[in-house]
């Protein structure tokens, strides 16, 4: 009798952090499909990159219905003279946003390096098991655990766009804990407010609604990526700047398909 209650007690934690950690998604759905062309920043001159894909697909994990979502991004054969880069995100998220695997693979300026992660939700915490390969070839495996939810690049990413921006003050932060490498880091998202963004080369204009991705290195907060979200029910993503160590790209939205929702923010 004991072990029931205690196996029951750990089921009702399990469930409540799950629970917790779920956002039902509007904004997305099966067979969405979004191409980007990629600029990057090179001598104070803007220059065509490659392409970026990003699709979702529904998906069956374990058992359990969700979506996978993959983003590739390839640099062009001019960009390669430079610096060639070649990464594929991929992750898997139950119906309503809560993650249950990620993985990253990336090859950068002739180096390689690969991010694994897996979720379960148990005894009322976020049990992670980590499996990291850094560009050196070398391959670390670590478990992790978490009294709050813990999300990936990925599962964040789909996630912030069920979120609403009535929600939010300009200026305010939210924190989440988010897997990296082998490691579980604090990052936080900070709300801009509204402009007005054209695209490169289709000249669209959209009202969009702006949120920088902000993580701490070496003590100092940085901004990572900062998004240009339609300011629509859709919340696709249009435009972003990416400030990367070896320089900053932006990516523009260039077709979609497959949309769950009327695009209604397009001026």
């Amino acid at each position: 009798m004991k072990k029931v209650l205690t196996m029951l007690v750990a089921a009702i934690f399990s469930l409540n952090l799950h629970a917790q950690c779920e956002l039902p998604n509007t904004a997305f759905k099966h067979g969405e499909k979004l191409v980007y062309e990629l600029y990057f920043n090179w001598k104070m001159v803007w220059m065509k990159a490659g392409t970026a894909i990003f699709l979702t697909n529904k998906a069956n994990y374990q058992g359990q219905e969700g979506f996978r979502s993959y983003l590739i991004t390839r640099t062009s054969t001019t960009l390669d003279n430079y610096f060639s880069m070649r990464d594929t995100l991929s992750g898997i998220f139950t119906t309503n946003n809560v993650p249950l695997y990620y993985r990253k693979g990336a090859f950068e300026g002739g180096k390689y390096r690969c991010d694994e992660v897996w979720y379960k939700y148990a005894n009322g915490k976020t049990n992670l098991t980590q499996r990291y390969q850094n560009p050196d070839g070398k391959v670390t495996t670590r478990e992790n655990q978490s009294n709050e939810c813990v999300y990936d690049m990925m599962s964040l990413m789909q996630r912030a766009r069920s979120m609403k921006p009535s929600d939010f003050k300009k200026g305010e932060k939210k924190f989440f804990k988010m897997a990296d490498g082998d490691d579980v880091v604090d990052v936080y998202v900070v709300y801009q407010g509204t402009e007005e963004t054209e695209l490169k080369s289709s000249k669209d204009k959209y009202r969009c609604i702006v949120f920088s991705f902000m993580q701490k290195e070496e003590g100092v907060d940085k901004e990572i990526i900062r998004f240009f979200i339609t300011d629509d029910d859709n919340h696709l993503p249009v435009r972003l700047d990416m400030f990367l160590r070896f320089g900053t790209a932006k990516a523009y939205l260039l077709s979609s398909s497959g949309l769950r929702n009327p695009v209604k923010s397009k001026l």
